[in-house]
């Protein structure tokens, strides 16, 4: 894949380096030698079996747990920058179901307010309101965290996690049991985002339908990078057919089906 040009809209971040990356737990090493240059503006896909080591990947990145190597996040002008501020959006949440809790209570609560029962300001209901719009869920203000559905939950999550606007996006399995029609929503919301405020995006997905369709790069993990390229190179190449193919049957590179 091609430079990402320098773009003066860039929040500040516009190339991650991941270099020599590992994780070793106990006796354990779950991943090792991952070298990956991440760009602003790119969605980069994380692939792999169960068990490859992608949202260990994800931790590591968010400092939960213990790597070796390195992460360096360089500016557009060149020079280093200080760890970006990150955004996540995790697989799933607990949720009590018959929890009164609102929407706008849990923005409220995240924003600092207590008790939210008691004091819900004009002004940041107004701006809670616009950051809901940003995914299309500000009709969800009101409704109950517990009533929502598995998409519109993730698009609950997704808005909270751009406040503030980080300069890289974590998704892991963001939308893991969600229906097709939740699914293309949400990978259309990061579409969107990713090109209105020029985001570093990292997604850990099986979607491959959706990977294909919006990644500009895949990464074939499997505790070590097996793979990466555009979508159309890592998906019919013979690495994907290998690990994939008793989901998919045979390559997909031949007449591009699964």
């Amino acid at each position: 894949m091609s430079e990402k040009k320098e773009c003066p809209q860039c929040r500040g971040v516009c190339c991650t380096k991941i270099e020599n990356f590992g994780v070793t737990i106990g006796s354990l090493e779950i991943l090792k030698d991952i070298n990956l240059h991440i760009h602003c503006g790119e969605l980069t896909a994380i692939i792999g079996p169960n068990g490859a080591g992608k949202t260990t990947f994800i931790k590591a990145l968010l400092g939960q747990v213990p790597h070796t190597g390195k992460i360096k996040f360089m500016k557009s002008d060149g020079s280093g920058n200080k760890p970006p501020v990150m955004g996540y959006v995790p697989q799933k949440i607990s949720l009590d179901p018959t929890s009164p809790t609102s929407v706008i209570d849990l923005f409220l609560a995240c924003s600092g307010f207590k008790p939210v029962w008691l004091m819900r300001p004009k002004k940041a209901v107004s701006e809670i309101r616009e950051r809901l719009k940003k995914v299309k869920a500000d009709h969800l203000l009101e409704r109950q965290l517990g009533k929502l559905s598995g998409g519109e939950l993730q698009r609950i999550l997704l808005a909270l996690a751009l406040d503030p606007v980080p300069e890289i996006l974590l998704l892991d399995e963001p939308v893991s049991g969600i229906d097709q029609n939740g699914l293309k929503m949400f990978y259309e919301n990061v579409s969107t985002l990713r090109e209105a405020y020029d985001l570093s995006i990292i997604l850990v997905s099986h979607d491959i339908d959706m990977i294909e369709k919006y990644a500009d790069r895949v990464v074939l993990l499997n505790r070590t990078i097996i793979a990466s390229g555009r979508p159309e190179e890592v998906l019919g190449s013979e690495s994907f057919y290998e690990i994939f193919s008793a989901r998919f049957g045979r390559n997909r590179g031949q007449e591009g089906e699964y």
